[in-house]
């Protein structure tokens, strides 16, 4: 469902630094990792006996004594080891200096006022701020870095009313994924009563009257579970500015099928309540129901009634829907549905199926703005409501393009554009005439014309062709000596594309070569290719990184020595994966808060809506393809093996891939490591998954896996002074 009535994701903060020449660090003295206990715990799958030594260490760091005295332990063999590099404090002095620049996210447009984003550069958090027009002065309007001392409550999710009066606010602390939601009364600048509780993905969905708006909860959780158990019973209630949570409306609920997620939002005249039924995973198949909100207490209509399909919706006009779906189309489609005449034979085709997947789209100014991707990169074009083609927006480069969100009787809509070696730039569209305009720039400083993007296609272990974007420095040698810091995610439909990222440019600066690799299991070409990479098909996406290291090999970019491998979350469990099957590939690694027990991931938090894409290992079939590859149990069964370098990193805070994964998966490793290379486990506190992780923290993080990629690649970079 798309965010309604200006809902912004926080502006995405990347890091950076550039470079000059130090000595290498001195070999440090052997490392002498931390006693981990283990445990004679067995567990039965399907008639397979598997051994979980360390089960111990999934237990919450906040109640279990023991475990947060191995994570004290851990991060002091850590820290020792990344403080002996001596370049450390001068990659991170000058990854400091570098994202001291002011940042600014595209506008969004409510009730006649321009609300946007800005970090003037170390801000731990993005102040909300107003104005007027486009050329009024900026008024503040919130300032999350006012919250705490160490900037680790963040703004996580807003929805303003219509008429940009009140705003309803999510809290989030220590990178948590729970929210309290209050309310902020715009016109009087002063913050209300209002506090809703134990509210986890969910927004808010103001009416048209500003009285009240929807949203999503779970039940309050066990004593001391708030961090560890599933999350399940999500309820969607109305709240009455003014009011008690205790006396919020029960809306919509589900208990026969408690896994189901629920979700909702008001259409743009504000008739219509859209409910969106989840079947509990990551797959986004949704039923959709819908309420008529002029006629007091009407009933709710299931307008879908099955998970068979996406639907995602886009508007109205009167009682005709507007989705996008993958209904009869693997790369989505735009359709009408009249709800006066539900039945699948009426509904009607209003954008069809193309070449390329349809990744995003929204109704602003009586317009159809479309976002398709093209070998991974953006191309937008534009629809009138009968389906009939505009224009093409024509974009500044080969990038990626974002935003252009609104409402129906807008005629200007806001977009951001940015590439590798392109910062982030903002542009007003509008929509009548077409004609974009550059409205605000990051100014970072680096010369673009420096460095040099291109996109090839290699071959996967079953022929697959698969893309990969490679940037550098202009004039570089392909002499095989090059550090190459290879990215992957690989899963979730999701799509990787070519943006800016300031530590990504500190990496090329510093000499290296960064490589993003287009797998499967993502969304880049539609439902086949993120099929590909699902369930028994998972192998397929670790494959495919493989294969990009080899070619980035073979092309003499890099030898395995200098070669890293990164990815976090899902691409931590890539990185898991890749490592164990394929160590002799890695000069190090770089696996953040992955999910690297692929038997029980679906046992905690979030987990269970992954069960789409990796299946579960209480299904027999699905059981032996994840215990094949699960990184935890490969390094169990492997024994003693000489692994490359190894950094983890996980935070105490993290309630979306709880810490247990990335304890038992380096508890694992440091155990059965055999030869020289470091393996390591950076435990971040009051942190989370990412999400609102403030500045200071990405800085030091950014600058350790630099610095730790440095001493372990063996190079020299050079740091500017």
């Amino acid at each position: 469902m798309r965010w309604t009535h200006g809902v912004i994701t926080a502006l995405l903060i990347a890091v950076a630094a550039t470079v000059v020449s130090l000595t290498q660090a001195q070999e440090p003295k052997a490392l002498k990792y931390p006693e981990t206990k283990k445990v004679d715990v067995v567990d039965n799958y399907h008639g397979v006996a598997v051994a979980d030594p360390y089960r111990w260490l999934e237990d919450d760091v906040r109640k279990n004594p023991e475990v947060a005295d191995w994570v004290e332990a851990q991060n002091r063999v850590t820290f020792a080891y990344l403080e002996s590099i001596p370049q450390r404090e001068a990659i991170k002095k000058r990854i400091t200096d570098l994202f001291n620049f002011e940042k600014i996210s595209a506008p969004f447009k409510v009730g006649g006022r321009y609300f946007f984003f800005r970090n003037d550069g170390l801000q731990n958090q993005n102040v909300l701020f107003f104005q007027n027009s486009l050329d009024s002065e900026p008024k503040l309007l919130m300032d999350p870095n006012t919250w705490s001392k160490d900037g680790t409550i963040a703004l996580a999710g807003l929805a303003i009313s219509d008429d940009a009066q009140l705003m309803a606010y999510g809290v989030a602390e220590a990178g948590s994924d729970w929210t309290t939601w209050k309310v902020f009364d715009i016109a009087a600048h002063k913050p209300l009563a209002d506090e809703l509780k134990w509210v986890k993905f969910s927004t808010a969905a103001w009416t048209k009257d500003g009285k009240g708006f929807y949203y999503s909860r779970f039940p309050e959780p066990k004593m001391g579970a708030a961090f560890q158990d599933l999350n399940v019973d999500m309820k969607l209630y109305y709240h009455k500015v003014g009011t008690p949570q205790s006396e919020d409306k029960l809306i919509y609920a589900r208990p026969d099928n408690p896994k189901w997620t629920i979700s909702a939002e008001v259409s743009d005249d504000g008739r219509w309540l859209i409910i969106a039924i989840g079947d509990g995973t990551t797959s986004r198949k949704v039923r959709i129901a819908y309420q008529d909100l002029s006629v007091p207490e009407s009933k709710i209509i299931e307008l879908i009634d099955n998970h068979d399909n996406k639907f995602n919706f886009l508007g109205n006009d009167g009682g005709v829907f507007y989705f996008q779906t993958d209904y009869q189309a693997p790369k989505y489609q735009v359709i009408a549905i009249d709800t006066q005449n539900p039945d699948k034979k009426n509904w009607k085709t209003i954008i069809p199926e193309a070449n390329e997947p349809l990744e995003s789209v929204s109704l602003v100014g009586n317009r159809f703005i479309c976002s398709y991707l093209k070998d991974a990169k953006t191309a937008v074009k534009v629809y009138d409501v009968n389906g009939q083609f505009v224009r093409d927006v024509q974009l500044p480069g080969i990038g990626t393009a974002s935003g252009f969100g609104g409402k129906r009787e807008h005629t200007e809509t806001f977009y951001t554009f940015s590439s590798f070696a392109t910062p982030t730039r903002i542009y007003r569209y509008d929509i009548h005439t077409g004609e974009s305009q550059l409205i605000r720039e990051a100014k970072v400083k680096f010369s673009p014309d420096d460095y040099e993007v291109k996109q090839v296609f290699y071959t996967s272990k079953d022929g697959t062709k698969v893309p990969m974007f490679i940037a550098h420095k202009k004039g570089l040698k392909r002499d095989g000596n090059n550090p190459t810091l290879l990215y992957g995610y690989g899963g979730f439909n999701i799509s990787l594309t070519p943006g800016f990222s300031v530590s990504r440019l500190q990496w090329m600066e510093m000499g290296g070569v960064f490589a993003l690799a287009n797998l499967r299991g993502g969304g880049e070409y539609g439902d086949a290719w993120h099929r590909a990479g699902t369930k028994q098909h998972k192998q397929n996406v670790f494959d495919d990184f493989i294969a990009a290291a080899e070619y980035l090999i073979q092309e003499k970019y890099t030898t395995p020595k200098k070669l890293a491998i990164q990815g976090g979350s899902n691409g931590g469990l890539l990185v898991g994966a890749c490592l164990t099957q394929r160590p002799d590939l890695y000069g190090a690694c770089l696996p953040a808060v992955g999910v690297m027990d692929m038997l029980r991931f679906q046992k905690f938090t979030a987990g269970r809506f992954w069960v789409d894409d990796y299946g579960s290992s209480d299904n027999k079939e699905e059981f032996q393809a994840l215990y094949q590859y699960s990184p935890y149990h490969v390094v169990l069964r492997n024994g003693p093996k000489e692994y490359p370098a190894t950094l983890v990193t996980t935070a105490d805070t993290d309630d979306r891939v709880v810490p247990g994964h990335s304890f038992k998966f380096a508890a694992a490793l440091q155990a059965q490591q055999r030869g020289s290379a470091p393996v390591l486990i950076r435990i971040e506190t009051k942190a989370g998954h990412g999400a609102g992780k403030p500045t200071t923290k990405i800085i030091e993080e950014v600058a350790d896996q630099w610095a730790f990629l440095v001493k372990t690649l063996n190079f020299e970079p050079t740091i500017p002074k």
